[in-house]
């Protein structure tokens, strides 16, 4: 994990200096050291990084190709003299019992122009669509299909241990509750 935030960091810095390195060093060590000890991450969870890598990679090229190609059917209906907004509320289940997947998609709905998630609950989502056309196939999105992905059989997904990240949480605050005295 400590790598991949370096190379992030020297990427998105856009220079390669000895200052740049030194404070992505330091940077990228505390991410770490945060990761580990407030969100629980150990040893284990640096390979879960690294194979689902390229699965997010898709993930996230695949929501920015959906953002332009509705960021440009929004801007031509508002252009438009003739087209006007046909706005629709769908109901629809994704089928997914994860809700990391769930939060996932609705998220990503969201952020796509001309689809707004209104109520998400479970695998039961309300959507809103500026058009009729963009309601159409929701359940079948490209989002659905990557996110299925990750249930297919021999997938070694894992749902976070939440458990141990609050009682971490609730550690780290008795400790600062110790030394400030309070």
């Amino acid at each position: 994990m400590f790598i991949l935030i370096f190379l992030l960091w020297i990427i998105l810095n856009g220079s390669f200096s000895i200052q740049t390195v030194l404070i992505g060093l330091l940077i990228s060590g505390a991410l770490c050291w945060f990761a580990r000890k407030v969100l629980g991450f150990g040893e284990g969870s640096d390979h879960l990084l690294v194979r689902y890598l390229p699965w997010a990679v898709r993930y996230v090229g695949n929501l920015l190709m959906e953002i332009i190609k509705a960021a440009l059917n929004v801007a031509s209906l508002v252009f438009s003299l003739t087209e006007h907004p046909d706005p629709v509320i769908v109901e629809f289940h994704s089928g997914f019992a994860e809700q990391f997947k769930n939060v996932l998609l609705a998220n990503s709905i969201t952020l796509t122009p001309g689809t707004y998630t209104m109520f998400q609950e479970g695998d039961f989502f309300v959507v809103h669509c500026l058009r009729r056309e963009y309601a159409d196939g929701l359940e079948e999105s490209s989002f659905v299909r990557l996110l299925d992905e990750l249930s297919a059989p021999g997938s070694q997904w894992k749902k976070p241990d939440l458990s141990s990240i609050k009682n971490r949480a609730a550690e780290l605050g008795s400790a600062v509750k110790r030394k400030s005295g309070r």
